[in-house]
């Protein structure tokens, strides 16, 4: 694995300080908990307003002289979870757009989406429209849970590298999770199994992909099972992992100290250093 060396804020290193004690732990999860159905709650009322696809620019009439971006910054597309919609990103988006990142657009997959690797077609047609629309030849993507999966198939095995300079994955089954086994009845979700064809393809060698790997995961995400295989541990993949610590799956998208490291791995072009951060929002 190449370590991909993007720094995070100070406040954001403190890794490995909470106490491993019975009780410590207790009152953790009990938190993370109750963030998780408060979150669960709003997002409930949130969801109707994100069923549908959100509305875009016109594409570019054929013929028509390709401009120059309007700004250096990369479209960023954020694409949400099993079962979900984009009104899973609102926070994350005002965050983005409040420093800076005005273009950003979101890629409702259908509930009824039953295999990866065509919800990673659909989105390589969202990519291209993108780049044609805003003259960018490259952006950024935020995936949560399956949506991470979904875009880093579509970089790996759709050639999709050359469109996305940085992934920043949120609970993604990188490694295939194992909760919940009678949810396997669904496609989809035999796809995000340890043993499922789509994880053995992911686990190929990919020689020369130049898309920047950034994920974070959780030690108290219930929906990852166990949580370490939100990580990716690729030889061939330029990747940085980043654990957090006192939240649960749904908090990820939503969490201000989350939102933060986002905006840096997006931001950040420095390769010439390297350090390893974790963000700790107990």
């Amino acid at each position: 694995m190449r370590a991909l060396p993007f720094l995070l804020p100070p406040w954001l290193q403190a890794a490995g300080q909470a106490s491993h004690a019975p009780l410590r732990l207790s009152a953790t999860l009990l938190k993370a908990t109750a963030l998780e159905l408060t979150i669960l709650a709003g997002h409930l009322l949130l969801y109707p307003s994100g069923i549908t696809q959100e509305s875009r620019p016109a594409s570019r009439p054929t013929g028509t002289p390709h401009l120059p971006p309007a700004d250096g910054a990369r479209p960023v597309v954020l694409l949400h979870g099993f079962i979900d919609n984009r009104s899973v990103f609102v926070l994350l988006r005002r965050s983005l757009a409040q420093h800076g990142r005005h273009h950003v657009e979101s890629l409702n997959y259908s509930v009824l989406t039953c295999d990866i690797r065509t919800a990673a077609d659909l989105l390589a047609q969202h990519i291209e429209e993108i780049c044609e629309r805003t003259g960018h030849r490259e952006v950024d993507i935020v995936g949560h849970s399956l949506g991470g999966l979904i875009a880093r198939y579509y970089i790996q095995r759709r050639g999709g590298d050359h469109r996305v300079r940085t992934l920043v994955t949120l609970g993604t089954p990188h490694e295939g999770t194992s909760v919940v086994p009678l949810m396997s009845a669904h496609p989809i979700v035999r796809q995000m199994r340890p043993d499922s064809d789509v994880i053995a393809e992911l686990r190929e060698p990919a020689p020369g992909c130049s898309t920047r790997f950034v994920s974070f995961w959780s030690d108290l995400d219930q929906v990852m099972t166990p949580p370490r295989t939100a990580r990716v541990d690729h030889p061939d993949l330029l990747t940085h992992n980043v654990p957090v610590t006192g939240i649960g799956h749904l908090a990820l998208p939503v969490h201000p100290a989350v939102a933060a490291g986002i905006r840096q791995a997006i931001d950040s072009d420095d390769l010439a250093s390297h350090a390893d951060g974790s963000a700790s929002v107990a």
